[in-house]
């Protein structure tokens, strides 16, 4: 016993415990990640070992240590738990290598700031035993009184749940609880590599994408100890999350958002051309769409290349599947289409400004606008086509 794991011991009054006999391979590991929990990690560990006595699971607690300066460590260790060191900081680096760590067929993550109850886990067990692929607790089913701050319970939660529906189908409540279940091969084919917070979020996207069979259970959530310091930074790691979300889901933050800005700039042109030349009133201003027309349409353009750069990137690394606009980008993003593409709507744009030189067009300035527009999408999409080609690996 090393020094300070018998200082810590006398001055918290733990008593000399034999460490937990585990078969080589156990049916279950427990990774809880640590920074400076030294009032509630060794409650943790115990609650979590003598589960696995009354439940008769053979299964190991791992304690992944993220640089903790107090005695969290020694507490840990005292407890029965195998304490690991991560020096890379953060919530996903910590339980990355907690899992790599682990040695059980199935795995539990779970804070140990006491919030999570590890006294009775067969509620996310079960479910994996029956084929589930990963567990998630729903907190709000068991909030206890002052457990969760009204910004977290009714904005930051349910902002981010709400984002994991609309962008995977994710049917869950709460997407951010962090005591979850999952089988060995499902962390594996979700292949996750976040190292902060967005970890969660992560998890969830891959997992759904995946088609894994994702099941929500209630559990109870508890206040943290007055000695415990709260890790989550609000809006850091909101941020996080939402970043995560939006770069992992390129069709929302790019392709739809494209169309969008180029039917209506093709609209706004069109209507420019068949339209009043004195404008549109608005109030004592008259407003010319005409203007606006090239530019909502090159902006679309562009949004419609770079997602479809972006769709091929995040299917790349597992982020989206290979579906209907993976297929289109991968078909379309050649050198040979930029080139021919960028040389059809230039020589469209020049060919109307010739017929505005010689008189054949009208009305001048929508016309004008429209030539010019076309001369902007066929430079762009030559440089950002063959942009997107180096991309697509069609050198």
């Amino acid at each position: 016993m090393g020094r300070a794991e018998a200082v810590a011991r006398q001055h918290w009054g733990i008593e000399q415990e034999s460490a937990l006999d585990v078969a080589a391979a156990p049916e279950l590991s427990i990774i809880m990640p640590c920074l400076d929990e030294q009032a509630t990690v060794g409650r943790c560990v115990r609650k979590a070992r003598d589960w696995f006595r009354s439940a008769g699971v053979e299964g190991e607690v791992i304690v992944v240590d993220n640089g903790s300066t107090d005695q969290s460590r020694a507490l840990a260790l005292a407890a029965g738990a195998r304490v690991i060191d991560e020096e890379e900081r953060g919530y996903g680096a910590a339980l990355m290598r907690g899992i790599r760590e682990a040695r059980g067929r199935y795995l539990v993550m779970g804070d140990c700031d006491d919030t999570y109850d590890f006294s009775d886990l067969s509620v996310l067990v079960d479910p994996l035993r029956d084929g589930a692929d990963m567990v998630v607790g729903d907190r709000y089913a068991g909030i206890q009184p002052g457990a969760m701050t009204w910004s977290h319970r009714y904005i930051g939660t349910p902002a981010i749940s709400f984002m994991l529906r609309l962008f995977t189908g994710a049917k869950l409540r709460d997407s951010q609880c962090g005591l979850r279940a999952f089988t060995r091969e499902a962390y594996e084919r979700m292949d996750n590599g976040t190292a902060g917070m967005e970890f969660a979020s992560e998890m969830i996207l891959k997992a759904a994408r995946k088609g894994m069979r994702v099941v929500e259970v209630p559990i109870k959530y508890y206040p943290r100890d007055d000695e415990s310091e709260a890790k989550l930074r609000t809006f850091r790691d909101g941020w996080r999350h939402l970043r995560f979300l939006l770069l992992a889901t390129p069709n929302h933050l790019f392709t739809l958002p494209g169309l969008a800005l180029a039917a209506l700039g093709m609209f706004l042109a069109l209507a420019s051309i068949a339209g009043s030349s004195s404008g549109v009133a608005v109030g004592d201003f008259r407003w010319q769409p005409v203007f606006a027309a090239p530019i909502l349409t090159v902006l679309g353009v562009n949004a419609l290349i770079f997602g479809g750069m972006a769709r091929i990137a995040t299917t790349a690394r597992g982020l989206t599947p290979a579906d209907f606009t993976y297929h289109v980008a991968r078909r379309a993003f050649t050198f040979e289409f930029a080139v021919a593409g960028s040389a059809l709507l230039i020589g469209a744009g020049l060919s109307l400004d010739v017929a505005l030189a010689f008189g054949l067009a009208s009305p001048q300035l929508a016309v004008a606008a429209l030539a010019q527009t076309l001369i902007l999408l066929g430079g762009n999409i030559g440089l950002a086509g063959s942009l997107a080609a180096i991309v697509n690996g069609r050198v």
